[in-house]
Order: structure tokens, then sequence, then C-alpha cells
């Protein structure tokens, strides 16, 4: 079977974003599902995550400042949070983009700058096109990905990943400093990027972000799938006594 992903979108913009996602799934050789609410995202029938970019995280789970600028939404906050924990207890692979990076991070105790292009020399891009530089990280999961040499990605964010939470290192960053990707530095898969592959599906090099998730997710697959197959044998030998 193909490995189902868990897709988190916003409610305002998840519309839109969804058949981007799900046809990035579908060329990595997955099947993507689309959760926007707690009670859809079921955890026990999906073999991989995504967390989708779109709206800002409130600073109060990072010790931010509010500002009047943010478009904020505390109930996906709050979801996507769960999501996250539940996918880490499960050792469950996960992808995150742009707001899905910054919510990686912030799970695992990190924060965010909440106007990076003030704090680095980084030239501010929002377009979905491929305009902008990233260097990626040597001996990272980035790299065996997508390789070492500089990618064009596209950029729509104003804030970025500050400090690092637990277990995460930089794989990426902007001419100006600027983190562009983060990844989990012990498996099991989580990776972070602040660009937008999915709407770079005709790239290759975003292309394997994404074969990188599901290759991830089958070997998860294979693993539940054989725990089932130990529980079963073994519960079948327990009725024989």
């Amino acid at each position: 079977m193909k490995p189902l992903i868990g897709v988190t979108v916003s409610r305002r913009s998840g519309w839109r974003i969804f058949p981007l996602m799900a046809l990035n799934v579908w060329l990595a050789g997955g099947k993507a599902v689309k959760w926007v609410t707690l009670d859809e995202a079921d955890l026990d029938k999906v073999d991989g995550v995504i967390i989708g970019g779109g709206d800002d995280i409130s600073p109060e789970l990072y010790g931010g400042q509010m500002r009047l600028e943010a478009r904020i939404d505390p109930a996906r906050d709050r979801f996507e949070q769960t999501v996250l924990r539940r996918a880490f207890r499960a050792n469950m692979p996960i992808f995150g983009i742009c707001r899905g990076a910054q919510m990686l991070n912030v799970v695992l105790g990190g924060t965010l700058d909440q106007d990076a292009y003030a704090t680095y020399g980084s030239r501010f891009y929002k377009t979905i096109l491929p305009r902008k530089t990233v260097r990626i990280e040597p001996d990272t999961r980035l790299e065996r990905l997508c390789g070492g040499a500089p990618m064009k990605v596209n950029a729509l964010h104003t804030q970025a990943v500050k400090d690092l939470g637990e277990g995460l290192a930089v794989a990426a960053k902007d001419d100006g400093g600027m983190v562009q990707a983060i990844e989990r530095i012990k498996d099991p898969f989580a990776l972070g990027t602040q660009w937008h592959p999915e709407h770079l599906f005709f790239a290759r090099r975003q292309r394997r972000l994404f074969q990188g998730l599901i290759a991830a997710a089958r070997a998860y697959q294979a693993g539940r799938s054989q725990t089932r197959t130990v529980s079963e044998d073994f519960g079948s030998l327990a009725g024989d006594h």
C-alpha cells in the first residue's frame, strides 16, 4: 500500500494548498489526506505527517510579543502542537513547511524571530517563484537528499527560526544568515523548510524532499506492519494454550 500522509492546512487557505500537497505526495509515491481539525487527525491511520504553511504562530507559545499585523489561529496552534507531539511519541516521519518548520521548532522548545528581515541582511522576497538562494549545510540529511550545491527557492515568510529546539540542527541558511531549513539530528525523519517546495514540483531537488518523507514513511509502515504481525502471532500462540 502507498504510505498515507496526514497534511495539516489552514482553514483559510487549505482548499487551494492541499491539492498541491497531494500532488507532491503522489509524485513521491504516497497518498495524502487533509487535516483541518484535530477530530480529523487519526495518527493511527497514517505513516507520516506534513505540517503545512499559512498562519503565524502565536508568540505566546515561545515568549514573543504579539504584533498587530500578525495573523494567528490559536485553534490551529493547539491542533498542530498535539499532532506533532503524538507523531514524535510514535516515531513517525514529519515534514514541516514554512509555518510547519517553525511549529516543529517551537514544539521542541525553540523560539522564532518575529521580524527576521530586520535582524538579518537577507533580501526580502515574497513570491512562489524560486528567487532566493539558500546554502545547504554539509553532513545533513538535507544535503543527502538534495546535494550540497546552492539551491534556488521561493519565499513567503517574515518570521524565521531563532533559537533551535531540542535535538534540531540548522540544515540551510540564506545569504544573509537567516535559517531556511532545520532537521532532527537523529531518526526518526523530521525536516522543516522555510520555503514552500509544494509550489516547486517542477524542480527535481524539491521533489526529493517529498521523496525523502515517503521513503521514511515506507519504513515506518513496514515497521508497524511487522509489529502487528508479531503481536498477532503472539496472541495466536497464547490462545493455543
